[in-house]
């Protein structure tokens, strides 16, 4: 197998994700000229090229024929017809990384055909500023070789961990594939309060975004967990005990769990429909 650095990587889809991804791999130094997107879209594909010196395609089977690792970034709802039309191509059995959301491994591989080595991810959308967090699952098939593949590629948008049951990916949709959206709206309802309290929008809506973002940073670069952090910034019968009991009288615990939960069942229904769309 090629050294991480020395590997072919060829893109199918052009979008967001899969653009922070090449961002991310040439700023780690991979060679611009071992990475090939394929997408429809001939404006898009000459944006990364011009931007990234890297090669660009519209055949799909010509790139991924070529290449050592193909990361499957298209909307779930297309994957399938892609991943038909990659079957012969495939056939020396390059490592495929889906960064489709909601798409199992099991009916990735059906699609493709038997044996292959397939990394699902779930990332999410700071991964735009190589800030994202990323849930990983190798199937079966997986090598250690192919697992150091897929984590140096997907880390260079952010953090990644491993998980070593597919469904756990549910999960990590609940907590960080969805969790960016549950800050936004705590930012969103600190700021409405923070106007309701007499503050100007602009000042509340600052004050609420860097907030956010130092509690995050002390909560990243220490070593306390967060129930920590929390109790060293509460005193007794202070401003801030007061709103923490607030919270907790309105349950927010419950909340959090119930609302966490509902996004994991919500992500294995989807991966139901996606997998069996005559069902």
């Amino acid at each position: 197998m090629n050294s991480t650095m020395s590997l072919q990587i060829c893109f199918i889809g052009g979008g967001n994700m899969a653009r922070s991804l090449v961002a991310g791999l040439i700023q780690q130094s991979h060679p611009a000229s071992n990475i090939i997107v394929t997408d429809t879209d001939e404006q898009k594909l000459q944006q990364l090229a011009n931007e990234f010196g890297i090669t660009v395609s519209n055949d799909n089977g010509s790139a991924v024929s070529q290449s050592d690792v193909v990361v499957l970034a298209v909307k779930p709802q297309v994957l399938e017809d892609v991943c038909h039309g990659l079957s012969n191509a495939a056939a020396h059995q390059p490592l495929f990384i889906s960064i489709a959301a909601g798409v199992r491994s099991n009916d990735i591989e059906r699609w493709l055909g038997d044996d292959h080595a397939i990394v699902r991810c779930m990332p999410n959308t700071p991964a735009l500023l190589q800030e994202g967090a990323t849930g990983l699952y190798a199937n079966s098939h997986c090598t250690e070789s192919h697992r150091s593949q897929a984590q140096t590629i997907l880390s260079s948008a952010g953090i990644t961990l491993w998980v070593t049951e597919e469904s756990q990916l549910d999960a990590v949709t609940a907590v960080s594939g969805s969790g960016p959206a549950y800050f936004f709206l705590l930012m969103e309802a600190m700021q409405q309060a923070g106007e309701k309290l007499g503050l100007d929008a602009d000042t509340a809506s600052l004050l609420a975004r860097q907030t956010a973002l130092g509690a995050a940073r002390m909560a990243m670069l220490g070593d306390e967990p967060p129930a920590i952090l929390r109790q060293r910034v509460t005193s007794k019968g202070g401003t801030t005990a007061a709103a923490i009991a607030s919270f907790e009288k309105n349950n927010f615990n419950y909340i959090v769990e119930q609302a966490l939960t509902a996004a994991c069942q919500r992500a294995a229904e989807l991966a139901d429909e996606l997998g069996n769309p005559q069902a």
